[in-house]
């Protein structure tokens, strides 16, 4: 069965960091690409970060200050974010270039004083 499995989640205050790790099923983890994306309430959900096996690109809002890596023996993706702001409370979310549309529960991260 396809499956995304997000964690490390968490309350931070700004200028906090966490580490956000996504494992996914070998049927459906990409070694071409996996992304993160996100999804702050009230809004729509918006991509974060591509990660291939070559290189990996960010959205403006986060470049400089996340770093997307990935494991691909244990057919996990890493999101480790960095100098965090209020904004970037939101549920992330990793997807699957090989199967865009499943997603996982997500996991909550929440910027706050």
């Amino acid at each position: 069965q396809a499956q995304l499995v997000e964690s490390g989640g968490g309350s931070v205050q700004p200028g906090g960091s966490l580490t956000l790790s996504c494992r996914a099923s070998r049927s459906i983890f990409s070694e071409s690409a996996m992304a993160w994306y996100r999804q702050a309430p009230g809004k729509q959900r918006e991509w974060v970060a591509i990660i291939t096996d070559r290189t990996t690109h960010y959205a403006d809002f986060v470049r400089g200050r996340f770093i997307g890596s990935r494991d691909d023996a244990e057919n996990t993706v890493y999101l480790q974010m960095n100098s965090l702001e209020s904004e970037d409370t939101a549920v992330y979310y990793c997807n699957s270039g090989a199967e865009p549309n499943t997603w996982g529960q997500g996991t909550q991260v929440t910027v706050s004083s």
